[in-house]
């Protein structure tokens, strides 16, 4: 097999970029969002059909907490992975 040269990529930055991708942040707003948003906490994305039935976050945390007094208490609590 023969073996072939490959070019060398391009370091560069911004200018790198071909002009219909030139991104104009002019008019770009900051997160609405973010203020909301507290350290620690997970954002979860609920179906439809789920979010009708709650009001708010406090809703859903509450169902939550009364889903885990229902869990056998030696069960390991935490992220998975």
């Amino acid at each position: 097999m023969k073996s072939t040269s490959r070019s060398k990529e391009k370091t560069g930055g911004a200018d790198d970029l071909a002009p219909e991708y030139h991104l104009d942040y002019a008019e770009a707003q900051p997160n609405r969002f973010a203020s909301r948003v507290q350290a620690g906490s997970v954002a979860v994305l609920l179906d439809p059909d789920v979010a009708q039935v709650f009001q708010d976050g406090a809703s859903v945390n509450a169902v939550l907490r009364a889903l885990l007094t229902t869990m056998p208490p030696n069960r390991k609590r935490g992220k998975s992975k």
